[in-house]
């Protein structure tokens, strides 16, 4: 619901303006932003639900594989633990041709993330654990980046973000 309504323009649609700062700020031109908001905006055909712990994760809408998958703090959010983590990988996969590709972002070595006045459990793991996960599962890391936390807040209270591009092989 979120995401059409940031798509659709909406009053009151999150407010992702820092995320283009950070793009203008890597790639050194600012003026492109909004081009690349509404490309981006228009690039998106369609969006669906997922549950990752059903075998086919978008229910009863059967979708073709993907190119590329995206995960966003997902995995580090619904899982308990290791095993966990693995498993809701594999499932998330699922959604991906045998050559396609992963972008994986992730808050490493975090242990909550506060929505309101509560608390939610977040799974801890450090870049070796991401990498070996994904080298496990057949994927070959094309890159890997790492970015520490410059702003504290008792929000979260995660030390660095994990960003990985990797693809299947076969």
């Amino acid at each position: 619901m979120e995401l059409n309504k940031w798509i659709n323009t909406h009053t009151g649609a999150f407010d992702w303006s820092h995320i283009m700062e950070y793009i203008k700020c890597l790639e050194g031109n600012s003026d492109q932003c909004q081009d690349k908001d509404m490309t981006l905006k228009t690039a998106i055909t369609k969006t669906v639900k997922c549950n990752i712990n059903n075998e086919n994760l978008t229910d009863l809408e059967v979708l073709p594989p993907a190119d590329c998958v995206i995960s966003v703090c997902m995995l580090d959010t619904i899982s308990k633990d290791q095993a966990d983590y693995i498993k809701n990988l594999r499932n998330f996969i699922k959604l991906l041709k045998p050559e396609g590709y992963l972008i994986l972002v992730g808050c490493l070595n975090t242990t909550y993330m506060k929505i309101g006045q509560d608390k939610i459990h977040v799974f801890k793991y450090d870049e070796n654990f991401a990498k070996k996960v994904l080298t496990g599962e057949g994927f070959i890391i094309d890159h890997c980046a790492i970015h520490k936390r410059t702003v504290e807040s008792d929000l979260i209270d995660y030390k660095a973000l994990l960003f990985i591009a990797a693809h299947r092989q076969c």
